[in-house]
């Protein structure tokens, strides 16, 4: 392998000898000292390293004008940097160069003029910027559904006449209308949030927020009511606490969508939502950065580049970002601390960090049922399931009979008390929690593997995971339930149909790899099954009780 360090020199070396798409031919204008730079800065670059790329390409700006390509790094990395203004000022600069034409640029001076309300100059910087558009992502979307906000900003009407993006354009005319003052806002916002197929929740904040505006603060109240901390976003929790201590006037502090930079912030928010969910993080981060130079206030939305920054294992960006979130607002503070909480499992140890959650919880004086469920949810996962027990079990007595909530927690708590071997009162919740919710395709899994694990009521098992796998016949958990319950009784063809599927689903697992080897085996296919019970042992999270039953099978086979 390569080493950075061979790779730079081996960029510098090439680069000297080849002439590169510039305004200079080739690279022997400029002095190795500041190409140095610029190549370190690229190394940097690719390796998501942005703070480091950003010096480097600071201290080469003699290139900024010779070379196509530096001011578009440049750029990048400041907007990474949260140095939006600095990126738009350095595009103003180059304004009218070959270097400076390419998408990124116009969308900066686009959103500049939006912010200045210079809405001619920013539908002038649209039109260059669809001509440098890539169809096979975001950037046509982008570009079209603010040419609408535009129009609606200017001429205080709806643009009849525009290209539709699905529930992206919903999204974005009930701001709109939002912004309007239009009589079916209201029906547009409970049409996102109303939707069965998606998760609108965070709109129920907007439309709060926009109900105060409207001076509807009993409507407002009563939406609140019925929103519960145990189930509901950070955002709406938060939302709820301000009505609940009468700290109306926080929410036109950080949203308002009479605003227009406020409703563009929020439009960039969804787009880097969008590139989070597709795990193109930098993208995502980009676009929050954007955002937040519309709207600095709504701090609450730098939770998702924290939420970036750890699923990439950048754990040390991740904390910086976190201490934006103070006690003042409760619910993001707890998320910091969770998160925190998270960050310190990953880099020292799970009992280190369920002692700071631990303590940092002590420090609450009145928990809350989302305090408490998170609490109980930490403890599970830490397997101290005696303790996670009595949280669940406070949670459920301050929800009473909601439903909704009832039966996933039911559902928890249950779980708990199988890792105990209480079977019956395991047996009492998950069945409680069926009640509640009869189709629940997860419960009805669980619950039968638990069965099955018994060798209790095999055959009720059995049409309980034909029914789970008849609405989730895609969840590899589901499939090796079933294919495992068929090996039971003796159905092995059936059985390795559906453990075939499984470990094609998940090769990391090491039950579902247990498993098909032991169907395997009864199908006298035995080199095939001692091949996936050896796969077990190289699997990290397998514990010692299966990797014990697996060293077995490889020396004695499969006992009948």
């Amino acid at each position: 392998m390569f080493s950075k360090k061979k790779i730079l020199i081996l960029l510098i070396f090439l680069l000297y000898q080849t002439p590169i798409h510039s305004k200079s031919n080739s690279f022997n204008d400029f002095n190795s000292k500041n190409l140095s730079r610029y190549f370190s800065g690229i190394v940097a670059f690719e390796n998501k390293n942005n703070s480091k790329a950003l010096n480097f390409f600071n201290s080469s700006k003699i290139l900024i004008d010779r070379h196509d390509p530096y001011l578009k790094r440049l750029i990048n990395s400041l907007v990474l940097e949260n140095k939006v203004s600095q990126a738009i000022n350095e595009v103003k600069r180059n304004k009218g160069k070959k270097n400076s034409n390419f998408f990124d640029a116009y969308l900066l001076l686009t959103l500049d003029s939006i912010k200045k309300e210079n809405f001619n100059l920013a539908l002038e910087q649209l039109e260059n910027a669809i001509t440098l558009v890539d169809q096979n992502n975001f950037d046509t979307a982008i570009v079209e559904t603010l040419k609408q906000y535009i129009f609606v900003f200017k001429e205080k009407k709806i643009l009849r006449d525009k290209k539709n993006f699905g529930k992206f354009s919903v999204i974005s005319e009930t701001f709109q209308r939002c912004y309007l003052g239009n009589k079916n806002t209201d029906a547009f916002f409970k049409q996102l949030f109303n939707d069965p197929g998606n998760d609108y929740t965070r709109y129920i904040y907007f439309y709060i927020s926009y109900l105060i505006e409207e001076n509807r603060l009993n409507e407002a109240k009563k939406i609140s009511e019925e929103i519960h901390y145990a189930n509901t976003t950070i955002l709406l929790s938060q939302g709820k606490s301000w009505i609940e201590n009468e700290y109306i006037k926080k929410f036109s502090q950080v949203f308002s969508c009479k605003n227009h930079n406020h409703i563009i912030g929020e439009f960039l928010f969804l787009i880097s939502n969008l590139y989070s969910s597709q795990d193109d993080f930098e993208k995502s981060n980009f676009y929050l950065n954007l955002s937040i130079f519309l709207n600095p206030k709504f701090v609450f939305n730098l939770s998702l580049i924290a939420e970036n920054h750890f699923l990439n294992s950048e754990y040390k960006k991740a904390k910086k970002i976190l201490k934006n979130f103070k006690r003042e607002n409760e619910f993001y503070y707890w998320y910091r601390i969770k998160k925190e909480t998270q960050i310190i499992a990953k880099q020292k140890s799970k009992k280190e960090s369920l002692n700071f959650i631990k303590s940092e919880f002590s420090k609450i004086n009145k928990p809350n049922e989302k305090h408490l469920l998170d609490m109980a949810n930490f403890y599970r996962n830490a397997k101290e399931y005696n303790e996670a027990i009595n949280y669940y079990t406070n949670v459920i007595q301050i929800i009473g009979d909601n439903t909704e909530i009832k039966s996933d927690l039911l559902y928890r708590r249950g779980g708990c008390y199988e890792r105990i071997g209480n079977h019956k009162m395991a047996d009492k919740d998950l069945l409680l929690s069926l009640e509640i919710e009869p189709d629940d395709a997860y419960v009805l899994n669980y619950l039968a593997y638990s069965w099955l694990e018994r060798n209790y009521k095999i055959n009720e098992a059995i049409q309980m995971l034909e029914k789970a796998y008849a609405s989730e016949s895609d969840d590899p958990y589901i499939i090796d339930s079933i294919g495992w319950a068929y090996y039971l009784i003796d159905d092995y063809i059936k059985a390795e149909k559906f453990l075939k599927r499984a470990v094609e689903l998940m090769p990391d697992d090491p039950i579902v790899n247990d498993h098909y080897g032991d169907i395997l085996w009864k199908l006298n296919r035995k080199i095939q099954a001692r091949y996936f019970w050896s796969n077990v042992l190289d699997m990290d999270d397998a514990e010692k009780d299966i990797l014990d039953k697996i060293n077995q099978k490889l020396i004695e086979g499969l006992k009948s």
